[in-house]
Order: structure tokens, then sequence, then C-alpha cells
């Protein structure tokens, strides 16, 4: 899952990423429209954490432009503006929820949870790959029918992977949806991270080969015999 924060407060920012990131989610942080704009465009999220007061404008105008281009995206309005009228009018123009600054993070990251549960938007059904099985609702794997924990990454890149199996990744994609815009890697971190999922497929005998296709990226595709 990859979520964009547009908050241009740095502590409150900061805090948010961090959390978000033990939870093992991606996020990128932008602290202005125009930059959330970009992103946007350049890349795909499943939800938009939105304040409202940025330097360059009122969050809000940005709803309906996420409506017109990502029908399905999920958007939480983060906001200092309580009243009746900021909350319907935030809510009136697209947004899912509304949270009220200050908030506590735990209960940012249930509200989270919760909205990207819903139905409506982009679901992606549960998926059987060798003996695997992954729920992305619920981020769920299985092997044999057995629960299987994957932590951090390594979860992030099964889910990037399985996601579309039987194509190959390109590393861009899965740098971006891995560790984000700005989460500082090593030149080698993605080989280092396959090259341990991989370990861990095998060890689970899942019937899964991650296969690379040099320069360009990586395969995800059930074993042949």
């Amino acid at each position: 899952m990859t979520i964009l924060l547009v908050e241009d407060e740095p502590e409150m920012a900061g805090l948010i990423v961090d959390q978000i990131r033990h939870a093992g989610l991606v996020v990128d942080h932008m602290s202005n429209l125009a930059d959330a704009r970009q992103a946007l465009r350049d890349l795909s999220y499943d939800l938009v954490l939105l304040d409202r007061r940025l330097p360059d404008g009122d969050g809000l105008s940005l709803v309906p432009e996420i409506r017109a281009a990502q029908p399905g995206l999920r958007v939480i309005m983060l906001t200092a503006l309580d009243k009746t009228r900021d909350k319907v009018a935030g809510l009136d123009n697209g947004a899912d929820d509304y949270l009220i600054k200050p908030f506590d993070v735990e209960e940012l990251l249930a509200r989270i949870r919760a909205c990207l549960r819903r139905p409506g938007g982009t679901t992606i059904p549960p998926i059987k790959l060798g003996s695997l099985e992954f729920d992305f609702a619920t981020r769920a794997a299985c092997v044999r029918n057995r629960p299987v924990l994957f932590h951090g990454k390594e979860l992030a890149l099964l889910e990037a992977l399985l996601r579309r199996a039987g194509q190959v990744v390109a590393r861009k994609t899965l740098m971006g949806e891995i560790y984000g815009l700005d989460e500082e890697t090593l030149p080698n971190a993605l080989d280092v991270l396959v090259s341990r999922l991989r370990r861990r497929l095998n060890q689970l005998e899942a019937g899964i080969a991650i296969h690379a296709a040099r320069g360009i990226g990586y395969l995800f595709a059930e074993q042949t015999p």
C-alpha cells in the first residue's frame, strides 16, 4: 500500500511518516499542492492524507482533481478547521474521511485501515500463485493453507510483484512502491531485498520464482517443474 501525505508542518509530517512506515506501508511526503499534483501525475497511490491550510492554497481544491483522475483513490482530510461547515465542505467535495488536528496517530492508522477496507474503490481479488495465497485487502499471506508473516519491505515487495504476476516489473516502479520518493537507500537495496524474499519463498517451498530481467526489473511467476 502506498500513501501520499500532503502536509506542510515538518514535525507533524515527520511523526506521521515514521508511524506509517513503522506500520509497513510506503509513504511519500509533499508539503504543497504543486508537488502533490506532480506526484499524483507520476505515481500511483492507494490513499491521500491531505492537509487544508497549505502554502499555495486550500488542500480541499485538490480533491475534485483527484476524483476526476482517480475515482477510487481514498482521501482523508487532516486539518485544524473543526467547524461543522468545514467538515461538511470536505466530505461534500469528495473526501472519504475528515480528521481534526490534533489527533492521535493510532487513530489515524485505524482510519487508514478502515478507509482502505471500504468497498467502492479499485479492488484486487485474492490471488493464488504456486502454493502462496495472498489477500490484498488484509495483506495476509498463506503457504499451503498455513499463515505466513512477511514484514516491512519484504511484504511491500511481495505485494508489488503479486499485483503484476507474470509481468516484468520495472525497477523504478518497485523502488517507488517499496521505498517511496524521499527514503534514502543504497544502490543495491532492491537487489538485496529481492534476494531475501527469494530465499524466504524457497524455504517455504512456495513454488514461486523471481526472475531477473537484467537492467529492467523482475518477473514473479509460478515455478515450472
